[in-house]
């Protein structure tokens, strides 16, 4: 994995770095072990383990974008659509020294934003029609230069295979309990299959949980990696203040059914789809709190005052 920011100018961020790679390394540890369990216990099914968990990773790093992208809405649209957020990411992508991602729109009154895109070249950045609505440009330039931070830095890419590992592992299980795969002689092997039973589920679930809490640790970081990135680029730390404290405050309004179906996909939304209360509540979440980035973009101001 190359460093943090090398080929850009965003500031690099050598935590950041060593998060991905140590959140890779682990969990990538974990889902071997995890397809390593498999083949010792069904021991006859094995080629059909390694194809089915080696199709679907491959699968899943080659078509991460575009299933991201048709989940949550978003439509690639032209610079005669949309002059004004194009001429803003032209801007951030040349003073960032970095390729132009795709540019889309999610018809969405929640305003919020993301980045997908397993790397720079095939990227995308989406915004809501409810961000464009609500934000003023410059904090809407603060917006933009986070998402595009996530794509300089790689970070969109770890957590999407990173998040997926977990739940490819719970798929796997699935399929082996209820598929066949623990077929056979089934008189001769009554007391191996129950074994396996208890064990696949029982493995399942730890590479599940610690997969979930590494992401979650790596998520929050990358957030606030990304905020500082932003207000070091663009040289306007308050005016991304202004937007985040906007942005929450606002989502709070969103009906309650229509953040739930966004909830899924908060780790890449620039803020979580939550009210004030569930995101203080959350000690889990995939954001850290509103106070948190709004201290650290005060700090940023008062550094760059001086």
């Amino acid at each position: 994995m190359s460093t943090s920011g090398q080929h850009t100018r965003f500031a690099p961020d050598r935590g950041l770095t060593g998060r991905m790679v140590a959140t890779m390394f682990v969990i990538g540890l974990l889902y071997v072990g995890f397809t390593g369990v498999l083949i010792v216990l069904l021991r006859g099914a094995w080629p059909i383990i390694v194809l089915i968990s080696g199709g679907l990773f491959v699968a899943q790093f080659w078509f991460s974008d575009k299933i991201t992208e048709r989940a949550m809405g978003a439509h690639e649209v032209t610079p005669e659509q949309y002059p004004q957020l194009h001429g803003t990411i032209d801007r951030l992508c040349a003073l960032a020294d970095m390729p132009k991602p795709r540019v889309a729109v999610s018809q969405n009154d929640m305003p919020n934003a993301f980045a997908t895109g397993r790397k720079p070249e095939k990227s995308v950045v989406c915004v809501t029609t409810g961000l464009l609505r609500r934000l003023e440009p410059e904090e809407l330039e603060g917006v933009l230069a986070h998402e595009l931070s996530h794509v300089a830095h790689r970070d969109v890419a770890v957590m999407t295979v990173a998040g997926f590992l977990g739940v490819l592992a719970g798929a796997m299980t699935r399929m082996a309990m209820y598929s066949g795969l623990m077929g056979g002689n089934r008189n001769s092997n009554d007391q191996n299959a129950a074994i396996a039973m208890l064990i696949i589920p029982l493995v399942s679930m730890v590479v599940y949980v610690i997969s979930f809490l590494l992401t979650r640790l790596l998520s929050r970081y990358r957030e606030l990696a990304a905020d500082r990135a932003a207000a070091q680029l663009t040289g306007r730390p308050s005016a991304l203040a202004s937007a985040l404290t906007k942005v929450t405050g606002q989502i709070a309004a969103i009906p309650t059914r229509d953040l739930r179906q966004a909830q899924p996909y908060n780790a890449f939304y620039f803020a979580p789809a939550l009210s004030a209360r569930e995101a203080a509540g959350q000690l889990l979440s995939t954001h850290p709190s509103l106070e948190k980035r709004l201290e650290q973009l005060a700090r940023i101001s008062t550094d760059l005052n001086r």
